[in-house]
Parts: structure tokens; C-alpha cells; sequence
């Protein structure tokens, strides 16, 4: 049954996320701008257990609001308690990643990369033409495609939409500006004297203190440089030997083993860590770090041994944690809708 649905308003009114204005700007596709509608259909979608085969998981399955929209997971389950091969990576802030998505960038829009779960046999194992057709005659998805997209008829109803949708609302998953770091930024707090060498530890902007060579990869403000590197946590002996190719599954050879740089903001809520989910806690990455990792012909420059002494180790974690936005955690405007 095709549904007309030009009684019902078609208003778009500009979506417009507020976010540290430290911040680059927010990118936009010009052929899917962020509405209102737009916004609250992909948070419905994003939250909708109809988008996997079986009706009982859906995108916020393995992305929480709570962890900063990861699982706390060193790998996830889909519908078929298949255990995938990484850890769910963080949403925050990911409208500004450019430079490709998912571990090894292998996508490249937000657009782009909503279209994958669904169809991906380890996680929501559903079809585009058989969820379709489900949203075109649900009680509620007609009128919310009207209203972001201006359909005329429910049969207009398509998967494109559908990840047009999911990545506006992705898009919104930004960063507020209450995190100490960002309040230290903008002049209404300071740090304490351990977060004060933290920072200069993780900056390398004091000529007292050793450098822990984090702001290279970790650089502000959305502390990531959104580059793909080998950063020493596999020991091999050539680079054909790494047990997940990474970057190079995209690129070439040369990239084996490498994988996009996380950002540090809510990094404290994101454990475990690592595109596999090794590292426990953040004081197992510290320690890593500090040992200098293992050598390979394709490991980032930066990794070596630190040499830092568990004072400079707590300071350096005292000061990620001032990039904590616990403000952002608990935004209604990011919750589950149902």
C-alpha cells in the first residue's frame, strides 16, 4: 500500500549543533543538510531495533550514549552471537572525521558508511529491500520521511534516505563545552599542578619535562589527527604478518597494521582500548607507550621508549581525563527515543 503523505507539512527547518569553539567547522554534504526532522528520523532509526533481521538490535545495540557511544566491549555480538573482529569505536565528534571511517577508513562519509550494519552478516544480518519495505508501511516512518526528507508517497521511502537520515543524526554526536579541558580553554577554570604537567608531558611544550609524544597523533582540539597509524601493539616479522591488516586492507601493503587514531575526548569511558580491545584500562595504553611498543618497518616514528616515571604516567592520565564531557553523556537530545 503506497501511502500519500502530501497532507502532512513539509517545514525543514536548519539543524545547528553546538559545540567547543576551538572546534573546525562542521561539514555538511550539500545534498543532505542537517534539519530538525532529518535529525530526529536518524536518532529513531539509529535507536530502532527494525533495522536488524530479527527485530532485536539496532545501531545504539553496540554504540552507548553512556560509553560515549561504544559498548565497553573488546569486540561486539550482531544478531547471531557472531563475535566480530574489533571494538566499536567512538561517535563523538565523528561529522569532523574526514579522512575515512571505521578503524581502517574504509568508508568515506557518513552517508556512505550508515549503510553497512544493516547488510554486514556479523552484525545486524537484515537486507535494505526487505527493511524498506518495512518502513514503508510502519505506523510512524512515512510521516518522519515526509517531514525530514518531503517524500510525497511512503513507496519513496529508500535506503539512501534511510542513511541520509542515520548520518544526520551522527552528524549531531558533538562534543558540549563543559569538559575541564575546554573550560581551561576558554578561561573559566585551571588546571591542577598534576594536570598542569600531564599537559605538559602530552605537549611536549616544557623544556623541564620529557615528551610523551601524544600531541602528535592526539592533537587538539578534537584530539585526533584522523590518520591511520601503526602505533607497536603487534610483534611481527614482516608486514604480511599482522593478524588484522588494518589500513592496508584499503590502501596498500605499506599500511598493514595500521588503524585510524582514536580521539582521546570521553576516553575515560571508553575502555577497552585499541581497534581489538587489548588494553583494559587506560594505564595498560600508558604503559605501552612507555615501553616503546614493538619495532616494524611501517611503526609511526613517535613510538619509542619513554622512559617516564609513574608520577609523569599519573599526570598524563589525570590530564585525558580532563578531556571527560560527562555533560555530553547525559544529553537527552542523544538518548534512546523509545
Amino acid at each position: 500500500m503506497d501511502i500519500d503523505l502530501t497532507g502532512i507539512a513539509y517545514t525543514p527547518s536548519e539543524y545547528t549543533p553546538i559545540f567547543p569553539a576551538s572546534f573546525p567547522e562542521l561539514e555538511e554534504p550539500e545534498d543532505n543538510p542537517m534539519t530538525t526532522d532529518g535529525v530526529l528520523l536518524g536518532r529513531n532509526l539509529f535507536y530502532d531495533n527494525i533495522l536488524s533481521a530479527d527485530s532485536t538490535m539496532s545501531c545504539g545495540s553496540c554504540h552507548f550514549q553512556e560509553f560515549s557511544f561504544t559498548d565497553n566491549l573488546a569486540v561486539s555480538e550482531g544478531i547471531d552471537a557472531i563475535a566480530g573482529t574489533r571494538s566499536s569505536m567512538s561517535l563523538l565528534n565523528i561529522g569532523f572525521y574526514y579522512e575515512g571511517l571505521f578503524w581502517d577508513g574504509r568508508s568515506t562519509t557518513l552517508e556512505e558508511q550508515a549503510l553497512l550494519p544493516v547488510e554486514d552478516p556479523i552484525e545486524l544480518h537484515h537486507t535494505w529491500p526487505e527493511l524498506i519495505d518495512k518502513l514503508q508501511v510502519h505506523p510512524s516512518y512515512p510521516e518522519l520521511f515526509r517531514k525530514a526528507f518531503g517524500i510525497s508517497f511512503s513507496s519513496e521511502i529508500t535506503k539512501e534516505l534511510a542513511a541520509k537520515a542515520i548520518a544526520q543524526f551522527e552528524r549531531s554526536i558533538v562534543s558540549s563545552t563543559s569538559s575541564k579541558y575546554d573550560r581551561v580553554e576558554d578561561g573559566s577554570d585551571s588546571f591542577s599542578d598534576e594536570e598542569l604537567l600531564g599537559r605538559d608531558l602530552f605537549f611536549d611544550e616544557n623544556p623541564d619535562v620529557p615528551d610523551a609524544e601524544c600531541g602528535h597523533c592526539h592533537a587538539p582540539p578534537l584530539f585526533t589527527t584522523n590518520e591511520y597509524f601503526n602505533n607497536g601493539i603487534e610483534q611481527v616479522e614482516t608486514l604480511d604478518d599482522f593478524p588484522d591488516l588494518g589500513r592496508g586492507l584499503v590502501t596498500d601493503r605499506f599500511d598493514n597494521g595500521k588503524f585510524r587514531v582514536p580521539t582521546l575526548r570521553n576516553i575515560e569511558f571508553t575502555a577497552p582500548y585499541m581497534h581489538d580491545g587489548r588494553f583494559s584500562t587506560l594505564e595498560e595504553v600508558l604503559d605501552h607507550y612507555n615501553s616503546g611498543g614493538h619495532p616494524a618497518l611501517n611503526v609511526d616514528q613517535n613510538i619509542r621508549p619513554l622512559n617516564l616515571n609513574q608520577e609523569q604516567l599519573d599526570a598524563l592520565l589525570a590530564f585525558m581525563k580532563t578531556l571527560s564531557d560527562t555533560e555530553f553523556l547525559n544529553n537527552q537530545i542523544y538518548s534512546d527515543p523509545f
